[in-house]
């Protein structure tokens, strides 16, 4: 991508109002006005569907796309010019008027047990309650720890805490990285392994969005991808679009750097982690699409079509 020939005076950046979202908008605004000190550097804050439903699993009220469309919204009407976001909150299938224009460099993108009476997931007692919002990571628990009651979980991070607070749960699993941006290291009992729980697609990368007829605001956010990032990052996002689509179910996909290569890690599963289809492929970070479609279809061979279907 070429540089800019015209540095921008002005970006705009539409962003939910959760205070992680807020964090994480904030924090590209200020790489922005580093890059660009003499532009005008502003946020939309906007409140999105997936804010007001908490009263549901988002798997049953239409998934993480809930998260986006007011953000796009924004983009179309031009008065945005990028969105932030989790990446691991991203669709996996964008309308073709939006392109992720950059994915920046990853926090831990680890899964973490939160507890104010355990020390971890091993420690917990039979009929123990542990909160998710998640899909995969109830699929691993149940598979892992059955004797565990594991319930859904929604919110942002503050009324997830307080809902743990509160006694509702005997523990919550979150992301580490929203944790951590928000300088909530501390509530973090442990960090669970990738082999315990094997991170969603994208989680802990910040990705922007923006209009694919605006190769001026993509070449504005070259200095901010990192390739290395984005390699796993697309090697995952191509695991659960081949098999999942837009769907929400329980998957994960995980790549990282291994030998000046891409080791990736991918499943699907049922809900209460009576079946599971696994692999693992490495191969060259550019060629980081065709390693997780080559992945979708060894889970596909390892019966994930049958766990898709059951799924329904």
């Amino acid at each position: 991508m070429t540089e800019p020939t015209t540095p921008p005076s002005r970006i705009v950046i539409a962003t939910r109002e959760s205070r992680l979202a807020l964090w994480q908008a904030e924090h590209v605004k200020a790489r922005l006005e580093a890059l660009y000190p003499d532009c005008a550097v502003e946020l939309l804050g906007m409140t999105t569907r997936g804010d007001q439903i908490l009263d549901r699993p988002l798997a049953k009220v239409g998934g993480k796309g809930l998260f986006v469309k007011e953000l796009e919204t924004a983009l179309l009407d031009r008065r945005a010019d990028i969105a932030v976001h989790s990446m691991k909150d991203v669709p996996m299938q964008l309308a073709a008027e939006f392109a992720l224009v950059c994915v920046s460099e990853r926090e831990v993108p680890l899964d973490a047990f939160v507890s104010n009476r355990y020390e971890s997931l091993d420690e917990m007692p039979p009929g123990a309650v542990v909160g998710t919002s998640s899909l995969r990571r109830e699929a691993q628990l149940h598979a892992q720890y059955p004797m565990l009651a594991v319930t859904s979980l929604r919110g942002n991070l503050d009324t997830r805490l307080r809902k743990l607070d509160e006694g509702q749960y005997d523990a919550i699993i979150l992301a580490a990285a929203g944790l951590k941006r928000l300088g909530l290291g501390d509530r973090i009992r442990s960090e669970l392994p990738s082999e315990v729980s094997l991170p969603a697609a994208g989680q802990g990368a910040l990705g922007i969005e923006a209009l694919s007829d605006r190769p001026e605001v993509a070449a504005w956010m070259a200095p901010l991808n990192d390739p290395l990032t984005a390699a796993c990052v697309t090697a995952e996002r191509a695991v659960s679009r081949a098999l999942a689509g837009s769907c929400e179910v329980p998957l994960g996909a995980f790549a990282v750097p291994r030998d000046g290569g891409l080791w990736l890690r991918g499943f699907v599963a049922l809900p209460d982690g009576t079946r599971f289809a696994r692999s693992e492929r490495s191969g060259l970070p550019e060629e980081a699409e065709r390693l997780g479609l080559a992945l979708a279809e060894d889970l596909r061979a390892q019966g994930a079509e049958a766990i898709l279907a059951e799924l329904g």
